[in-house]
């Protein structure tokens, strides 16, 4: 059986799960991810539509055009707010701190690390981009 990891929004109104392994998490330092986080940089992992479902509840969704020039769906609670995930071509992104267990998250690559704030620092090491390429 494959392993199962579970999520969900801040109130606990909506919830998922997704089965097996995640590609990556990745840290992204562009404006909308800086907004849409409230903070210095996103935190996403990605994983194929095919293994995400929803538990509970039904996120509410917006589209935006990101500084890529690629266009995502925006997912999250009615309820309290929280950013659950992202859809876009190459698939689901959920926002990596609405995981029940982030204990082992360890992100990869860092994106559009030319929009860093100047106190980030990457670990050595780790791949970073100045843009999405």
């Amino acid at each position: 059986m494959a392993q199962q990891t579970m999520g969900g929004c801040q109130c606990g109104a909506v919830r998922y799960a997704y089965e097996g392994e995640s590609r990556e998490v990745t840290v992204c330092h562009c404006r909308d991810c800086q907004r849409q986080s409230g903070s210095a940089f996103g935190m996403s992992l990605f994983v194929p539509p095919e293994r995400f479902r929803l538990v509970q509840g039904r996120p509410v969704t917006f589209e935006v055009l990101c500084d890529s020039g690629r266009t995502k769906t925006c997912a999250f609670s009615p309820a309290c707010g929280t950013r659950i995930y992202h859809q876009g071509q190459g698939g689901i992104s959920i926002k990596a701190g609405t995981l029940d267990d982030t204990s082992g998250l360890r992100p990869t690559p860092h994106y559009w690390t030319d929009r860093k704030q100047g106190w980030v620092q990457i670990p050595e090491g780790v791949s970073s981009f100045p843009d999405d390429g």
